[in-house]
């Protein structure tokens, strides 16, 4: 009988020493990061923890703006709190989970509109679906870099300006 009473006791120590986790609260608000519209935060992690998903548009097509998806998010803190901010990054799988939400769509949906009006007013905007896998994820294609583009070495550069300096004090 002893025996069961310290098992019975030490079943309820254990029971009440793993209470279930806090779940995530999936608040979902703009955060601003330059400009109105250009983020949104997802609380997706108990304790206010989640991403901030930065937001751009692409004009690339006459007439068209829409979404351009940047699929690493900057870890979010304190989401539930008075003052979030984010720092760093957050995985990419956390961005996946969240834009599979319905939720989340419709907010960013929302602000990218809002986001692409602001820019670019007179182009119609058009929404494109986040991608929801690694697989889904465009790489962002820049213009390559021309000669006039590149810096000079600064090495080439300071000898040259030397050059001049002579010139200028032997021409004197």
């Amino acid at each position: 009988m002893p025996r069961l009473r310290l098992i019975w006791g030490v079943s309820l120590l254990l029971a009440a020493c793993g209470a279930p986790k806090e779940p995530p609260s999936w608040r979902l608000f703009p955060l601003q990061r330059y400009v109105p519209h250009d983020g949104v935060a997802v609380v997706s992690q108990p304790d206010g923890y989640g991403i901030h998903i930065y937001l751009e548009t692409d004009t690339s097509f006459a007439g068209v703006c829409r979404p351009r998806w940047l699929p690493d998010p900057a870890r979010l803190f304190n989401g539930n709190g008075s003052t979030p901010f984010s720092s760093g990054l957050a995985t990419r799988q956390e961005f996946f989970d969240a834009v599979s939400r319905r939720d989340v769509r419709a907010l960013l949906e929302k602000e990218l509109e809002a986001l692409c009006e602001a820019r670019a007013p007179d182009e119609r905007w058009q929404w494109t679906e986040p991608p929801l896998s690694e697989e889904q994820v465009l790489p962002v294609q820049l213009p390559s870099l021309e000669e006039e583009d590149l810096l000079t070495n600064p090495v080439e550069e300071l000898k040259r300006f030397r050059q001049l300096l002579k010139d200028q004090q032997d021409g004197e």
